[in-house]
């Protein structure tokens, strides 16, 4: 019998470590109840306490079984994601950009018609018609000025004003940001060149600014009047209508004719051989 109690204990002693105490709470118990048979009727009180002593392990079974597996799970790597979960966030789109072109706010459109608010004022000399449309155009825009302070700057004298590039020149001296640009004509105007000036004139006096252009010759107006300058002459253009296919002229030669109406085109063909700043 003892033979065999150690043989068991031996091969209880290699497996883990909750089963080896259960095999040693089993083999108490064995030997005890052994024990118990090999006195027969002994009632000793050492003999009576064993199997207490085997009730009294029992629950301590559990508590290492409950551990060992608690060490084991610990030691475990937790599951990776499952593929399909992977595949489903990678194949979530992507977030598309905004387009610059859509999201940015077209230029408003110019007015068909506009003419600007300006103080008239005939020219004192009869050559100082470039001081004096200068001085209309800068009006529209709410700047005063005298034609005498303007004659120093654009170098006017007897023989008059030079060219429109005196005109711009001292125009970008007077308004913030030097919007005004020079254009000239070497001779007949072509169909884009008027085009360009409808255009300068619309883009000018939505902006708020009179145009002045130095014109030589004879031209008409919508009425039917002539005007007529063959040594040349400076005007204020401060309006237009038709999408800019009729122009406001102040002209500063008459104070009893200030304004009138003329197709773009007759103006670009006054302007011919000379130019305009705009």
């Amino acid at each position: 019998m003892k033979h065999h109690l150690k043989r068991q204990l031996r091969r209880l002693a290699t497996e883990r470590p909750y089963q080896v105490v259960a095999g040693s709470a089993a083999a108490l118990l064995l030997a005890s109840g052994t024990g118990a048979l090999l006195a027969g009727t002994d009632e000793s009180p050492a003999r009576q306490q064993a199997p207490a002593a085997v009730a009294e392990a029992a629950p301590r079974l559990a508590d290492v079984a409950t551990r060992s597996q608690a060490r084991v799970a610990a030691t475990t790597p937790a599951a990776s994601p499952s593929p399909s979960a992977s595949a489903t966030r990678s194949a979530s789109p992507p977030k598309a950009k905004a387009d610059p072109d859509v999201t940015r706010k077209a230029a408003p459109k110019p007015p068909s018609s506009k003419v600007l608010d300006y103080d008239y004022q005939a020219q004192f000399t009869y050559y100082t018609c470039g001081p004096a449309a200068v001085r209309n155009a800068l009006s529209a825009a709410g700047i005063e000025r005298t034609q005498d302070e303007l004659a120093g700057p654009l170098g006017t004298t007897e023989m008059g004003t030079n060219s429109a590039q005196d005109t711009t020149r001292v125009l970008n001296q007077v308004v913030k940001g030097d919007p005004y640009r020079t254009r000239m004509f070497a001779g007949t105007p072509s169909s884009a060149q008027i085009d360009q000036l409808q255009a300068d004139i619309v883009a000018a006096v939505t902006a708020k600014r009179g145009v002045v252009a130095n014109v030589a010759g004879t031209a008409t107006d919508t009425n039917g009047g002539w005007h007529s300058f063959p040594g040349g002459h400076y005007v204020a253009v401060v309006g237009y209508r038709d999408g800019g296919e009729l122009v406001r002229v102040a002209d500063s030669a008459d104070p009893n004719l200030p304004e009138y109406w003329m197709t773009t085109i007759d103006l670009a063909n006054w302007i011919a051989t000379r130019g305009y700043s705009a």
